[in-house]
C-alpha cells in the first residue's frame, strides 16, 4: 500500500492501488487485520475515483457544442 493520503492521488494513482487492494483481497493470503486495513483503503480508493470520474463528467457535459460539432466554450463550472 502506498504512504500517500487517497485525496491527494491523481484518479491513475488510485485505480491502480485499488487494483492492487483487490488483488490481495481476493488472493485470501492476509492476516484479518490487514484485511480490514486493505478493505477500508480499497473503500476509500474507490470513493476517490468516483469523485474524480465524476468531476470530469461535469466538465465533460459543461463543453457546449455548435450545429457542426465544433467546441463552442465552456459553461462556468463550479465545482462545490
Amino acid at each position: 500500500m502506498s504512504e500517500t493520503p487517497v485525496d491527494e492521488m491523481s484518479f491513475e494513482a488510485a485505480m491502480a492501488e485499488l487494483e492492487q487492494v483487490v488483488q490481495k483481497l481476493e488472493n485470501g493470503q492476509v492476516a484479518l487485520e490487514e484485511s480490514i486495513l486493505l478493505y477500508e483503503r480499497g473503500a476509500a480508493l474507490k470513493a476517490r475515483c468516483e469523485a474524480q470520474l465524476k468531476a470530469a463528467e461535469e466538465k465533460v457535459a459543461a463543453i457546449t457544442t455548435d450545429a457542426g460539432g465544433a467546441a463552442t466554450g465552456t459553461k462556468a463550472f463550479d465545482a462545490e
